[in-house]
């Protein structure tokens, strides 16, 4: 785990504590701590950052800074962006990062929601080229990207399209620019790519990248789960499979969209879905259940069910969800079969190790990522989300305290003393009063295309996302500052098209900082068509040639500040496609 990451101090609640009075002693002492670039202050949550799914390395979904929504209030709505949107946006350092399906990555300001740069890695997926699926038009970047603070890099899986065949990569960007730092081929042996879906979050392992994999909505083709971990910087990767015995299959990791959790020891904890195995004399595979692995991809422990090969047979995931990790040592987990568990954390008890078990839970699919306060955990149940108290004892008891009449199940946080979460649904964001599950305050996003879609706090915003636009919120503060070293952007998104043999001249424009400003194409980012040139003061003109090949021509460009002084230059690049007809 960084040392740039957050650290929080729960503290124990009497369970003599009526429900109200509970959440509120919870929510009055959530700690935080100082982060790199920026630190939070007082209740505006200004220079808070958010840079892996659900905030921490054990993904607890709680906002640590403070943040003031009381009440929130629409601040802007991104530009429409060229894909949709499956991951949570994160924050840091006062930029937005946020991929789509069209394997291209955006950074906007946090205080404007305008674009300081766009990345287009390669061509995604089409959904047609997959043996199934419910992601369509293309499938590119799925899982929530994931931020290292300690190296300012941005990782992201993606999907796609090389010599006609579905191919993952792993890539870093440069935060600052977007610069393709990293472009590796994630090898899955004895799997078929079209069948994969990197759906989880990413998270980061002591210098490492790690990824989970499992299929296609519909189960189809062959695949397996897996966990893939890669250095930052490229190298050496390691795999984990699931379902790996003779004629298994399956065993994914999706956990819908959260992410691999990390320890203090820097172990990885997960859960699974269900496999081929199905039967009662088969030899337990690490499917339906919550693994421990160590950072070298060594398991350590295992919990499943004794129902696990029935589970299996009625697709009954245990791993719909991530493990939750509350207070006194215990670990939470429920998934499609209606039996919430919970486990000792030091000892998960292989097969039928639960210390105790719920049954007639949720009574829906709990999937995604949960927010946990102390030994209460909010969880994604599909009907809604529920209220749950794990208390310690011999056994530990399972205690749902409510269900949101909103029937919104989708995967919530906490923050600013009210759990948000999204209605996939009818596409609304609603902020839920934690003694209750009432909604105190309800926003309309429109069409929402990730079936678990979850919300962001930090810097001062609430943040999420609907099919193709990221929508932000402020409280009684108002905006962030803007973020530093992005004094300039580039105001030229799109570019007229272009006639073989007539000359074309267009003079690309940008705002902020000092000028003149100096331009030039991105290395390894594409080029115009032949003939067409971009000059140093923004001109991109010339004549293309007859012979030339109609279509499109993508390419980045770069705008750098003058520098005056001890100033710093700062830079802006935009993605930008020329039509050539």
């Amino acid at each position: 785990m960084s040392s740039m990451q957050r650290t929080k101090k729960w503290v124990r609640v009497p369970l003599s504590l009526s429900v109200s009075a509970l959440v509120v002693f919870l929510f009055a002492t959530t700690g935080s701590a100082s982060v790199s670039r920026h630190h939070s202050s007082d209740a505006t949550g200004f220079g808070s950052n958010w840079t892996v799914y659900h905030q921490d390395p054990l993904g607890q979904g709680v906002d640590p800074s403070g943040t003031d929504l009381s009440p929130a209030s629409a601040a802007w709505t991104s530009a429409t962006l060229d894909g949709q949107i499956f991951g949570e946006p994160l924050v840091y350092a006062g930029r937005v990062v946020v991929a789509t399906e069209n394997d291209t990555i955006y950074e906007l300001a946090a205080n404007t929601g305008a674009t300081i740069w766009s990345t287009h890695i390669g061509t995604a997926v089409p959904s047609g080229d997959l043996p199934c699926g419910d992601i369509s038009p293309t499938v590119g970047i799925t899982g929530t990207p994931m931020i290292d603070p300690s190296t300012d890099k941005i990782f992201v899986v993606t999907d796609e399209l090389v010599d006609s065949a579905p191919q993952h990569y792993m890539v870093g960007l440069d935060l600052d620019t977007g610069a393709v730092l990293l472009h590796q081929a994630i090898g899955l042996p004895g799997s078929d790519q079209a069948a994969q879906l990197q759906r989880p979050g990413l998270a980061l392992d002591d210098g490492n990248v790690v990824a989970g994999f499992g299929g296609n909505a519909g189960d189809c083709g062959t695949y397996h789960g897996w966990i893939v971990s890669i250095p930052e910087g490229g190298g050496a990767q390691q795999t984990f499979e699931v379902a790996s015995l003779t004629n298994d299959n399956q065993g994914a990791v999706w956990m819908g969209g959260a992410a691999p959790e990390i320890d203090s020891a820097n172990d990885i904890w997960f859960a699974t879905g269900n496999s081929a195995y199905q039967s009662s004399g088969d030899t337990y595979d690490n499917s339906d259940g919550v693994i421990e692995l160590n950072s070298q991809l060594a398991e350590l422990q295992y919990f499943t069910p004794t129902t696990w090969p029935s589970d299996n047979a009625s697709d009954y995931d245990l791993g719909s969800s991530s493990p939750a990790f509350v207070d006194n040592g215990l670990v939470f987990q429920a998934g499609k079969s209606q039996t919430a568990y919970v486990m000792s954390k030091s000892s998960l008890g292989g097969v039928g190790g639960q210390l105790t078990e719920a049954t007639g839970y949720c009574g829906n699919d709990v999937d995604g990522g949960y927010a946990v306060v102390g030994d209460i955990v909010y969880t994604p149940c599909e009907s809604g989300v529920v209220a749950t108290e794990v208390a310690p004892g011999t056994p530990p008891t399972i205690s749902s305290l409510w269900r949101t009449s909103t029937g919104s199940g989708g995967p919530p946080i906490v923050a600013g003393g009210l759990v948000w979460t999204i209605n996939h649904n009818n596409g609304t964001l609603y902020g839920l009063d934690p003694s209750t599950g009432d909604a105190s305050q309800t926003f309309s996003l429109g069409s929402v295309a990730n079936h678990f879609p979850t919300p962001t706090v930090s810097d001062g915003l609430l943040l999420a996302a609907s099919s193709s636009a990221v929508h932000a919120f402020d409280g009684p503060a108002g905006l962030p500052p803007a973020p530093t070293g992005t004094g300039v952007s580039i105001t030229t998104t799109s570019l007229p098209g272009a006639t073989p043999g007539h000359l074309y001249k267009v003079q690309l424009d940008a705002t902020g900082g000092e000028t003149p400003y100096r331009w030039q194409l991105v290395a390894g980012s594409g080029t115009p068509p032949k003939g067409v040139g971009l000059h140093a003061d923004g001109l991109l003109a010339g004549t293309p040639r007859n012979r030339d090949a109609a279509g499109d021509y993508t390419f980045t460009v770069r705008v750098s500040t003058h520098k005056v002084g001890h100033q710093q230059v700062q830079t802006a690049t935009q993605q930008l496609t020329l039509d050539l007809a």
